[in-house]
């Protein structure tokens, strides 16, 4: 085990194995992929006709349960009352895990990204779509502070966040920390910074963490980075948004480690 890392003896949440996917037609979705596997399907109590018994034909065939609850339940487990239509599913996602069993893994990943702040479902997704082309290890996603892994973010990653290499802890500060204890030094990515992006040295095994769309990183997250790594942008442009900044850090490390 790691110096400073907490010894792990819980089971993994439910959080860390899957993503919910809510929503009659997000669910069909999901059970008509072969390539996804459907941990369970959860109905309202109550709902008939056309819809649901096309969700449990879907599932039937695929060889998942479908388990009846209360409309309140699915709603709370959704996260979403407007929109979940009374069902959902668990669908696994093999490549997440929390980010302390990453860490103490003997391939524990060169590069993770840490997302502190963002907020819009949209960035989120496009940025685990980035990462996982990228080939980049770990993407902490924390689950506080940060925009849930909801359809939204599965649909922004054209359904990549099924696959991507998710890391899981409660939030960004947590996850500096921990990083900081296994030995990651911390870079944030900002428009300005000491290092240069494209001809700065930067070490092989690192964390780069991405700050919000308004307040970008936060200050308990600051504290623990060892310096700024800036974009050269000589337009009139202050910034980039947070998911287009991502896929330029991406493919810049792609870059450098073709060219090494």
């Amino acid at each position: 085990m790691l110096p400073g890392m907490p010894a792990a003896t819980e089971q993994p949440s439910p959080k860390d194995r899957f993503l919910t996917v809510y929503g009659r037609k997000p669910v069909l979705e999901a059970l008509a992929d072969p390539t996804l596997t459907v941990d369970k399907v959860l109905l309202a109590e109550g709902m008939r006709g056309a819809g649901p018994r096309e969700i449990i034909q879907a599932a039937r065939v695929k060889g998942v349960p479908v388990n009846r609850v209360s409309a309140h339940r699915v709603k709370v487990l959704a996260g979403n009352g407007k929109q979940d239509q009374g069902v959902l599913a668990d669908v696994v996602a093999p490549r997440m895990r929390p980010l302390a069993a990453a860490l103490r893994s003997k391939a524990a990943p060169k590069v993770i990204l840490l997302l502190d702040g963002i907020t819009t479902p949209a960035n989120v997704g496009m940025i685990l779509r980035t990462a996982t082309a990228a080939g980049i290890g770990g993407i902490v996603v924390p689950r506080k502070g940060v925009a849930a892994l909801d359809p939204l973010v599965v649909k922004a990653s054209a359904g990549v966040a099924f696959r991507a290499p998710v890391l899981r802890c409660g939030t960004a500060a947590e996850a500096a920390e921990e990083l900081r204890a296994a030995g990651y030094p911390l870079f944030a990515l900002g428009s300005d910074g000491a290092r240069g992006l494209f001809d700065g040295e930067l070490p092989e095994r690192a964390g780069y963490v991405l700050g919000g769309e308004t307040s970008g990183v936060s200050v308990e997250v600051a504290r623990l980075v060892a310096d700024q790594v800036a974009i050269p942008m000589p337009g009139e442009v202050e910034s980039l948004n947070v998911a287009s900044a991502a896929a330029v850090l991406c493919f810049e490390l792609v870059r450098r480690s073709l060219a090494g």
